[in-house]
């Protein structure tokens, strides 16, 4: 039987590897696998739609199914999850000890609606006493000049939220002092090359992080796996094989990190590390599937709207196709 040809598009994550490797291969499918950088995946995904199956940012695919035009339809394969407490960078000369301090100054995006900017924008309103409307946002590329939302967004009611010049970058201007502070997914250079004045606003960010998952049992969800809605409507067997491809690809990552008699990443005390994650987080802390990320799903989307980037609430189970909500059991 002649199998179906696709192509496919991803970070070359562990989690994700076996599929890169055909150790968990697309069932029904010939796969054409290309390992992207998430950026250039998103970019090329929501402007182009150029893969059948692609990682997607969380919260562009929540923008679009809330507008009805999404070209893609999820399924519960979390492949990209990161606390973000990390991702807040300061100047150190601006009397900023903590996160309400920022109030009234100017915070460099480099787009607003990435997820992780909305998850440490809703992180900073519930638990910190930093609204959105506080700050004077500014966004641009931050490393390379030039960079705009990939989603278009409607004028949020009580934001300010302005373009950099065009021929500079975040990470330049948090450096020379124009910017207060800046949040990002990635981290800045001037941040790694040690630039004089600038830190994180939790430089012990593990531990901050360790006692947020304590207080909220949530481990944000950054991207997840799109597939073509056309293509899914065309052949509504696709995306449940997919789907357990993903599955089948972590559970081969999950029982690497466990092997101590060879290690099979390049951490001297990795097996160590895996252990304290799951004695802290429980045993299947990486979880896929719909339920059992329920409450994250629904605070990420109520942060989503509450931050005016969704008109109505978006419905978490909108976001996937129905049968990789309901999968067969033995």
């Amino acid at each position: 039987m002649n199998k179906l040809r696709i192509s496919l598009s991803c970070c070359d994550y562990d989690r994700c590897r076996a599929i890169f490797d055909g150790r968990a291969p697309i069932e029904g499918c010939d796969v054409s696998a290309v390992a992207i950088e998430p950026e250039e995946g998103f970019h090329r995904a929501f402007k182009f739609q150029e893969f059948d199956v692609c990682e997607i940012s969380m919260s562009s695919h929540t923008l679009m199914t809330s507008r009805g035009e999404n070209a893609y339809v999820g399924i519960p394969a979390f492949v990209s999850r990161l606390f973000r407490h990390s991702g807040i960078y300061i100047r150190t000369d601006r009397g900023i000890k903590k996160p309400s301090d920022l109030k009234g100054m100017k915070v460099g995006v480099p787009e607003y609606q990435i997820t992780a900017n909305v998850w440490i924008r809703g992180i900073l309103s519930e638990f910190h006493d930093l609204e959105p409307t506080d700050v004077l946002w500014r966004g641009g590329g931050l490393e390379e000049a030039g960079r705009e939302e990939r989603t278009r967004l409607s004028d949020i009611p009580g934001v300010e939220l302005l373009p950099i010049p065009s021929d500079r970058t975040l990470s330049d201007m948090l450096a020379n002092g124009e910017i207060d502070a800046l949040i990002s997914a990635r981290a800045p250079s001037c941040y790694l090359n040690k630039s004089p004045g600038v830190d994180r606003l939790f430089p012990d960010y593990p531990r901050v992080e360790r006692e947020y998952f304590q207080q909220t049992n949530i481990f944000p969800i950054m991207h997840i796996i799109g597939i073509r809605r056309e293509l899914a409507e065309r052949e509504p067997w696709l995306p449940v094989s997919v789907f357990k491809s993903f599955i089948k690809a972590k559970e081969l990552c999950m029982y690497e990190l466990g092997q101590i008699g060879h290690l099979f990443n390049s951490l001297p005390w990795g097996v160590s590390e895996f252990e304290s994650a799951k004695a802290l987080m429980g045993e299947d802390y990486w979880s896929y599937g719909f339920e059992a990320n329920r409450h994250v799903l629904e605070t990420f989307t109520a942060y989503h709207h509450k931050q005016g980037l969704s008109k109505v609430k978006v419905d978490p189970r909108q976001l996937f196709h129905p049968a990789s909500l309901d999968l067969s059991k033995i």
